[in-house]
């Protein structure tokens, strides 16, 4: 009734609707402000809803608002996506993110550096594929003095899980091998073929760093560029924990940005959706294998299975980028 007195007001007046179903003006009347009243408690919940979680990752997008919203009341009714989204714009709730890192690395050290084994390399279960990488956090001392400390992150790279991870105040090796060593603690007793793949920062190549992953039986895999492509999925882990996870949050010393650590890894293990993970979380995944239900496209996967499905050598790819490949491969630096 609603619907027919909309596409025309004129040819469908109100009163003469009413007549034809048998009801009064006044039920009429009723029903539209019910309707109008029900939907705007919904759309002030969700909005409700989505202040709530962004004070746990101030950062995180709309889209895995809406499906964290939807996973958690999608038998109540529960606004469209769209709806959703607008409501976030509506109300100054859309994120605009930074995409810029600082350097945290000195691959100019001297010590012993490896090739990158990860290159063609797919995981297919969890602990196949460690990725590890260094962030930096500001403490602000005073509105107008500042300094940082640095946050070690391993990552899987399969499950996208946070499985070690560290806060120091400095770049030393020290606060790299404490994240390795929470890592290690959940594989403890389990059979593993594990490659830990990292930038050549004089951390990881470290004698303490590498003795570590050798007596695990853990291979080693570097960068062999500055690329940041080369090492994506922990300079993504990175901008997420620092423009997501940590946005607009402000430090004073160290022991508050371990404690914001701390929760900032259980909200994103546990709770936050992943879109490489068919948006599920990495907790979800610890038990799956196979290929991930990924919601974009990675043309690193395309020109991985384009090469395998044509039988490409591998020795093939620094001349297939040269002349132009249409199957994205890029050369490695140091062949």
């Amino acid at each position: 009734m609603t619907d027919l007195h909309a596409e025309s007001s004129t040819e469908n007046p109100v009163a003469d609707l009413c007549k034809l179903i048998g009801v009064s003006k006044q039920a009429y009347y009723q029903y539209d402000e019910d309707v109008a009243l029900a939907k705007a408690a919904r759309e002030e919940f969700a909005l409700q809803y989505s202040k709530d979680i962004r004070k746990e990752d101030p950062g995180i997008g709309g889209v895995k608002l809406w499906h964290m919203y939807r996973a958690e009341f999608g038998c109540d009714y529960p606004v469209g996506r769209d709806r959703f989204c607008r409501i976030l714009s509506e109300n100054g709730l859309k994120i605009r993110m930074r995409m810029r890192k600082p350097r945290t690395t000195d691959s100019t050290h001297g010590l012993p550096t490896y090739p990158n084994i990860v290159r063609d390399f797919v995981p297919s279960a969890a602990d196949q594929l460690w990725v590890s990488d260094i962030t930096y956090i500001v403490i602000s001392d005073d509105a107008y003095r500042y300094h940082f400390c640095y946050l070690s992150l391993i990552l899987d790279a399969y499950t996208e899980e946070i499985v070690g991870w560290s806060v120091g105040p400095t770049l030393d090796t020290t606060y790299p091998l404490e994240a390795l060593g929470m890592a290690l603690r959940r594989i403890e007793g389990k059979e593993v073929n594990l490659i830990h793949h990292s930038d050549r920062g004089c951390q990881y190549a470290s004698r303490e760093y590498v003795n570590m992953l050798n007596e695990r039986g853990i291979r080693i895999s570097m960068t062999e560029s500055g690329d940041p492509k080369d090492n994506a999925q922990a300079e993504r882990i990175n901008n997420t924990m620092k423009n997501e996870l940590l946005k607009d949050k402000v430090f004073k010393n160290i022991q508050e940005v371990i404690g914001a650590v701390a929760v900032a890894v259980d909200f994103y293990n546990n709770r936050r959706p992943h879109m490489s993970l068919g948006m599920k979380t990495p907790a979800e995944m610890a038990e799956s294998t196979g290929d991930r239900d990924m919601k974009w496209k990675s043309w690193r996967l395309e020109a991985i299975n384009s090469r395998k499905n044509l039988d490409i050598p591998e020795n093939s790819l620094p001349l297939l980028a040269s002349q132009g490949s249409p199957f994205g491969l890029r050369p490695p630096v140091n062949p």
